[in-house]
């Protein structure tokens, strides 16, 4: 049967906004699936902030262990670094995980802008960001991890809290000690390895990297009672 002119022009709005509507609801599905794939690309997603001081005078000082770290992955990876806004960066992948290795070029004291720069950029979280650095209140080489904590008394954590705003992110910290005499901390900090410390160093950093890798592999907990005080 024919439908009348009114009825006809009726049942095609209706069919087209059927349409319209399943359009939507496709396309609603779509972005859906694309927020996922998103979302979990950036939770396998690392910032791993490495901090010390550019310039050779400061390259094989205690308080660049972080840049030996990070340069000791990326060799182990065959990873480049590449010289960027605020920074040297390089990327590595392991089993499905991609790490941005970051060394500041803001100097120790204003480590923060860098990380928060990279951070933004990247789209890591802030439970995705790792940072190394040295630490004057444990034994040379031992290394003690924990997903949050006071910045004591090292002020490239004290800038990247500032930055943050907040004190709950990771940090690897590596052992250096305290043999120092009152009043000679930025000497010692800036300061060449002892001979014996040069020897065992290797190994040190070697593990201080597998402790990176487990994070973003393992996780917080299992990283943290594998490395820590080892």
């Amino acid at each position: 049967m024919r439908l009348a002119p009114k009825e006809s022009r009726r049942a095609g709005a209706a069919e087209y906004v059927t349409k319209v509507e399943r359009r939507i609801k496709a396309c609603a599905a779509h972005t859906c699936i694309l927020n996922i794939i998103l979302y979990l690309c950036i939770m396998k997603k690392y910032l791993i902030a490495c901090l010390g001081n550019i310039g050779e005078e400061y390259a094989l000082t205690r308080h660049n262990i972080g840049f030996l770290v990070a340069d000791k992955l990326a060799k182990d990876h065959n990873a480049t670094f590449t010289t960027q806004k605020l920074g040297d960066l390089a990327e590595i992948k392991v089993k499905g995980r991609t790490f941005i290795l970051l060394k500041p070029s803001t100097y120790m004291n204003l480590s923060g802008k860098a990380v928060r720069y990279w951070m933004e950029k990247e789209n890591i979280p802030l439970e995705n960001l790792l940072v190394i650095c040295d630490d004057l209140n444990i034994a040379f080489g031992t290394l003690r991890l924990k997903g949050k904590g006071s910045d004591g008394g090292h002020n490239g954590l004290k800038d990247i809290q500032a930055q943050l705003n907040t004190t709950n992110y990771a940090r690897l910290r590596f052992g250096i000690s305290s043999n120092f005499e009152s009043g000679k901390q930025i000497n010692y900090v800036l300061g060449e390895w002892t001979d014996e410390e040069k020897l065992a160093l290797p190994e040190r950093i070697e593990k201080c990297a597998e402790a990176v890798i487990s994070y973003g592999l393992a996780g917080l907990a299992i990283t943290m009672n594998t490395f820590n005080n080892k």
